[in-house]
């Protein structure tokens, strides 16, 4: 628990000097705000195996820096309910995640209210929880699926974003780090965001 209070201090205090470095400049763009979503998340095993998704929300800050008028950097941290569901026909089995995530954004605006946006993110497994039916026979239930610490990956997306500093995006998240040590799992998320700048 520890480690995730020094993530969660370090992580702010790159958003916080991030938007008043940049409010120094003449030109000042930058903006902070709320963000908060819906998630479908699921896992891949072994690159070709997807299971069902788990319907689940985000919610965090985010600081905005532009470099210049079509360029900017975007800083995010977001907890994230993430994990997958199995099915079979006595039930199913879900397998609740849940995350500290800190995406790093690169956004091209190719107008001024619609932007592209791509970068890492590195996430911290914060809980975890495992549910079964109780017809569900699929896995032994006395298994433990106790998850890695941290999570890696890549996010790609879009979205549109008014003048008042609201938005909308979809990104999609591929992870590419393994969530246990078998069978090479990773997630794979789908978010819908709205975004209100401060």
């Amino acid at each position: 628990m520890k480690t995730t209070y020094i993530y969660l201090v370090l992580a702010f205090s790159m958003l916080t000097n991030l938007y008043a470095q940049d409010a120094q400049t003449a030109n000042n763009k930058s903006n902070a705000g709320l963000k908060f979503g819906y998630n479908l998340a699921a896992v891949s095993f072994d690159g070709d195996t997807e299971t069902g998704q788990r319907h689940g929300f985000h919610a965090g800050f985010y600081g905005e820096s532009f470099a210049t008028n079509k360029l900017a950097f975007q800083v995010e941290i977001l907890y994230a309910q993430q994990g997958y569901e199995v099915k079979d026909n006595s039930g199913t089995f879900t397998q609740k995640l849940d995350y500290i995530n800190m995406p790093l954004l690169l956004k091209l605006y190719p107008s001024n209210n619609f932007f592209l946006e791509a970068g890492p993110q590195i996430g911290l497994a914060i809980s975890h929880k495992e549910e079964f039916d109780s017809s569900f026979n699929l896995f032994d239930t006395e298994q433990k699926f106790n998850p890695n610490r941290f999570d890696w990956g890549m996010n790609f997306g879009g979205g549109v974003k008014t003048d008042s500093g609201v938005s909308f995006g979809v990104r999609y998240h591929l992870g590419l780090g393994d969530i246990y040590d078998d069978g090479n799992p990773r997630n794979r998320v789908w978010k819908f965001s709205l975004g209100f700048d401060f």
